[in-house]
């Protein structure tokens, strides 16, 4: 049981893979109001039927009152409603606001949670892969994260501060850019029929590159990796952090392929969206995957993809872009949409 507070927020970073579900207190002092966090827990999403399951078992024994909730979720929401896009998950908030008692309880798409997240981060919580020209003032904001599937979000400066909006912009037509990309698009078409860029920039897309790198005979992988596929039941994201771990070993040739191909059409969309947004304040990569391939993401291929925009090339170079290395950004992002919607 937590120390006696007046206020208690309840906060949750809901993904295809796993949930994470965090209690906070609201600490008052000059400066304003600021999240203490007072416990969390990690929950893989398949294992449970519902979002309710999970919240019964975190809440459970606990007596106080919460008085806001808010949960980052995969997909876009409607009427305070969302059906996942990567779980056989509804979630509505009304429910929850019921079953719990909880006066306010809000569902925001997953990338807004990491946008809103940003804010409540420290330096040390970033990496820097362009210094950009910050000169340029504080400008809007883009963030682009690949995981189970890929999100982004954008966020506009209004001339005090930034403001968040989330989009579905991974399910966006892939646009390939080379003749290998082209042979990958054709390639994927036949199984899926519409190819987004989310078939390419998750953990699917880099299972997806792999097996056409192997199955259309341009490159045999070591068999060691096969048979730790194999092992691995060739689960998406298991899969995705096999051939980021022999990629980076260099053993592999095609996990080396797939990651150069990854990497490429993540700076590539990175770039299309910081182009739409007008980032000039910043690109921000959220997500385990860009965390666990900076090596790669540092290097020219990630680069030039992300300022190959012809006329607005030096535009490109000009943005700032880091790594959020904080994986529970998107969890803070909605804790701290639920103070503020208690203002």
């Amino acid at each position: 049981m937590p120390p006696h507070r007046s206020e208690y927020i309840l906060a949750g970073d809901i993904g295809g893979t796993k949930c994470i579900i965090a209690l906070f207190s609201i600490d008052h002092n000059k400066t304003g109001k600021h999240l203490v966090l007072l416990r969390t827990r990690r929950y893989p999403s398949a294992s449970f039927p519902r979002l309710n399951t999970i919240l019964r078992g975190f809440l459970f024994r606990e007596t106080f009152p919460i008085q806001a909730a808010c949960f980052g979720v995969p997909g876009p929401v409607h009427r305070d409603e969302v059906k996942l896009s990567n779980l056989p998950w509804s979630i509505h908030s009304q429910e929850i606001a019921e079953e719990f008692s909880i006066p306010s309880v809000h569902l925001i798409n997953d990338l807004a949670a990491n946008a809103h997240g940003i804010t409540e981060l420290k330096l040390s919580d970033f990496l820097t892969i362009q210094e950009g020209n910050l000169e340029l003032g504080a400008g809007n904001r883009c963030v682009i994260s690949p995981g189970t599937g890929l999100g982004e979000a954008g966020i506009y400066w209004d001339g005090k501060r930034h403001q968040v909006w989330a989009c579905e912009g991974g399910h966006a037509d892939f646009s390939p850019r080379s003749d290998l990309e082209i042979a990958l698009l054709r390639y994927l078409t036949r199984q899926f029929g519409h190819v987004s860029y989310e078939r390419i920039i998750s953990g699917q897309g880099i299972q997806n590159i792999f097996n056409f790198l192997q199955s259309t005979g341009r490159m045999e992988p070591s068999p060691r990796v096969v048979e730790e596929m194999a092992e691995q039941h060739v689960a998406f994201q298991d899969a995705a952090y096999v051939v980021s771990k022999y990629a980076h070993a260099g053993t592999c040739p095609v996990c080396v392929q797939t990651m150069e191909i990854f990497v490429g059409c993540l700076g590539a969309e990175a770039g299309n969206l910081a182009l739409k947004v007008m980032a000039t304040g910043g690109v921000y990569l959220g997500g385990g995957i860009p965390i666990r391939n900076a090596e790669y993401i540092k290097s020219s291929v990630f680069l030039h993809a992300f300022a190959d925009k012809g006329r607005m090339g030096s535009l490109m170079k000009a943005m700032p872009i880091k790594i959020i290395l904080n994986d529970q950004t998107a969890l803070l992002g909605a804790a701290r949409y639920a103070l503020e919607s208690m203002s």
